[in-house]
């Protein structure tokens, strides 16, 4: 049984990971999108542009999933964590004074290198600290932090944007700058531990390739699927339908609060079921709610199908954690590598999909429900290949 010391050095770690997740993912991604508008409308930038440096960070996440492990090697795990957040912190500050195109692309681009090394070093830095019937809710609450700056996004930025756009930067850089020492002392040392357990037989090891390789393809399926309504939600409200600007912002608040649930709710999920059940659920789930977007038009149906749909972005990461912990049980080195890789394919569908998915929304004369379609049919594509992998896979792990 845990001593209240070891509970409470868990609970500061915990902590510290979903105050990485808030800075590096949460605000500095999600926040930008509310700040799009009134950019535009301040004359910062050409509307050309804006979006342009949008997609800055999406590049910048993609080599910082690429960093990350390297980084952890050469200076450690806690340093590289805690500088990221304050680099973090850095890029909101400058980002408050739009000198140059050239320097906002830099800085949005340092925020998504940060964001990337958070995300593949904070949950595998606390999550060997915690007991393993634990592992599931403890990997959503540090993935809470992403949740919550997606309900920040549509929250607390409204309410800095009265003060112009300038203090909203700067707000946000002070949040940051606070969350990053509040939580400087909470970081654990990385554990790195190997359970040794014998050269396992050819079999096994096809087994547990055709595993990671069913992650791999699972998770990248995941990122097309939920980039539609990530970036078109708010669009598809408010000139799909006709509902107006203002309902568009409450579906956004709803989008963010299923995103606050999401984390704790799939990583509780996670423990009891297993995450491969999990994830196979949320994903029909998904489905399901994609559909009822598609084809419904009634008002809290929608707002409740856009909670489901809110919770899976950030939901989905401690349940795909959870399934590399159980590929790989006690091998922490070989977890870290997994999940560096599962992350940097993440990345590279997320940022193919905004780019493919605007194409085809440009070309398609504002298509939302074709793009609808294309999300769920990637959701689709990943449960067949469950279901082709059950049928040469047998339980014990022996190929057909």
């Amino acid at each position: 049984m845990a001593s209240a010391d070891d509970r409470g050095m868990t609970a500061r770690a915990i902590f510290a990971g979903l105050c990485a997740s808030l800075v590096g993912i949460g605000l500095a991604r999600f926040a930008y999108t509310p700040l799009i508008p009134p950019m535009i409308g301040a004359h910062w930038f050409a509307a050309s542009d804006v979006i342009y440096l949008g997609a800055a960070n999406l590049v910048g996440y993609l080599i910082g999933a690429l960093a990350g492990r390297p980084a952890a090697r050469r200076y450690g795990a806690r340093p590289t964590l805690r500088a990221m957040m304050l680099l973090t912190s850095a890029a909101f500050f400058a980002c408050a004074f739009p000198l140059s195109v050239g320097w906002f692309f830099g800085w949005r681009l340092l925020s998504g290198v940060s964001g990337g090394i958070i995300m593949v070093l904070a949950a595998m830095t606390v999550l060997p600290h915690v007991p393993a019937q634990r592992k599931g809710m403890a990997s959503g609450a540090i993935f809470l932090g992403v949740g919550l700056g997606i309900a920040a996004s549509g929250t607390v930025v409204p309410l800095l944007l009265d003060m112009g756009m300038r203090a909203t930067w700067l707000g946000l850089g002070v949040l940051s700058l606070l969350l990053s020492v509040a939580s400087w002392r909470c970081w654990p040392h990385a554990l790195h531990t190997h359970v040794p357990q014998g050269e396992p037989g050819a079999a096994a090891r096809a087994s547990m390739r055709a595993e990671l390789n069913l992650l791999y393809l699972q998770y990248a399926l995941m990122a097309l699927g939920l980039v539609p309504m990530m970036v078109f939600l708010v669009d598809y409200v408010a000139r799909g339908l006709g509902w107006g600007a203002h309902t568009a912002s409450l579906f956004w608040i709803v989008y963010g609060v299923g995103a606050s649930i999401g984390p704790m709710a799939y990583g509780a999920l996670s423990d009891r079921a297993g995450p491969a059940l999990t994830s196979h659920l949320t994903m029909w789930l998904q489905v399901v709610v994609i559909a009822l977007m598609m084809f419904s038009t009634n008002h809290m149906l929608l707002l409740t199908a856009t909670l489901v749909i809110g919770s899976f972005p950030p939901g989905i990461v401690p349940i795909t954690l959870g399934r590399v912990q159980r590929i790989l049980p006690g091998d922490v080195h070989a977890q870290n590598v997994v999940w560096s890789k599962a992350t940097t394919v993440f990345a590279m569908f997320q940022a193919l999909a905004g780019y493919v998915y605007s194409y085809v929304f440009t070309q398609s004369g504002g298509n939302y429900r074709l793009l609808m379609g294309m999300g769920a049919g990637a959701l689709l594509i990943a449960l067949l290949a469950d279901g082709v992998k059950k049928a040469l896979v047998k339980p014990a792990g022996g190929l057909v």
